[in-house]
């Protein structure tokens, strides 16, 4: 066996026409302890103690990655609990608390801005809280709440939203056919009567489409999944555990069966991908319609109902 000067060894059975000693005596024969070295490709410093390999503890090749459904690969679940059901207890009293606070400040409710604020700010604040909460006793927002992006996450919020619609649209029509016209949405009520400009209109349909998912997804995807998640191994549990109390959450108890049909696509989202940007698109594009229909009746255009 002979190597140029200057070069590193080649491994035992290398030689110049076959440099990585891999002739049919040596294809068989396990490499010897340590090899290759710390900080040749495959070695240890390079990748670190992965699982077995063509060349043992250390090689390129670990554990394969775990896959979701369809390919997908979840995050991975947070690394240590963040006592998270006390969190998401003490996040619904920020949001209780703020509501009614503003609710004081404000007196009688007659403008569009006034609607907004004491619908956005409760909402933005309880998020908030959920990030602070998993920085200080968690491991951060990234792992305790699955606030990692990834594109391929608005590819399938997209697609699972508008096809969620296919099954919330009917599902609406069909439930305000059994309970008829008092099927109304405490946003709809807070809005009956009041008329607007069109910036402010945007602005509200901004807070329904962007600002609502964004933070009811971090809410309840995202802190109680995780929360529930930790003493409860099976993630079909935690997908229905976390649409019921979505669904109950809104104080709405008349359309509480239909808010949870309506949040099934959002918990799929999450369960697919294991984060929750795609529950967020998907989230999204559910309040499309009403957010944009609420837009229309605030400026006039469409007609209130």
């Amino acid at each position: 066996m002979s190597s140029s000067p200057g070069s590193p060894p080649g491994p035992p059975g290398a030689s110049a026409d076959d440099p990585a000693g891999s002739t049919p005596s040596d294809a068989t024969a396990p490499p010897p302890a340590g090899w290759p070295p710390a900080g040749w490709p495959g070695g240890p410093a390079q990748y670190g103690p992965a699982g077995p390999g063509p060349y043992g503890p250390g090689a390129p090749y670990g554990p394969p990655p775990r896959r979701g459904l369809f390919g997908i690969e979840p995050s991975p679940p947070p690394p240590r609990p963040f006592r998270g059901l006390l969190a998401f207890l003490v996040v619904e009293i920020v949001f209780l608390g703020s509501s009614f606070l503003l609710a004081l400040g404000l007196g009688e409710v007659d403008s569009a801005q006034e609607v907004l604020l004491a619908i956005v700010v409760p909402t933005i604040l309880a998020a908030l809280t959920c990030v602070v909460w998993t920085r200080v006793f968690g491991s951060g927002p990234v792992a305790d709440l699955g606030l990692r992006f990834r594109w391929e996450d608005v590819g399938i919020g997209l697609l699972i939203g508008v096809a969620g619609l296919f099954v919330t649209i009917p599902a609406a029509l069909a439930y305000l056919y059994l309970v008829g016209p008092d099927l109304t949405t405490s946003v709809g009520v807070a809005f009956e009567g009041i008329r607007t400009t069109w910036p402010v209109a945007l602005a509200v349909m901004v807070g329904i489409v962007v600002v609502a998912p964004v933070c009811e997804e971090i809410v309840y995807r995202g802190l109680l999944w995780n929360a529930i998640a930790h003493w409860v191994g099976n993630r079909w549990v935690v997908f229905v555990l976390t649409t019921a109390v979505f669904a109950l959450a809104h104080l709405e108890f008349l359309r509480a069966p239909l808010l949870f049909v309506v949040a099934l696509p959002l918990g799929v989202a999450r369960l697919l991908t294991g984060r929750v940007t795609a529950g967020i698109v998907a989230h999204a594009v559910n309040n499309f319609l009403p957010g944009l229909a609420l837009a229309l009746m605030l400026v006039g255009a469409f007609p209130a109902v």
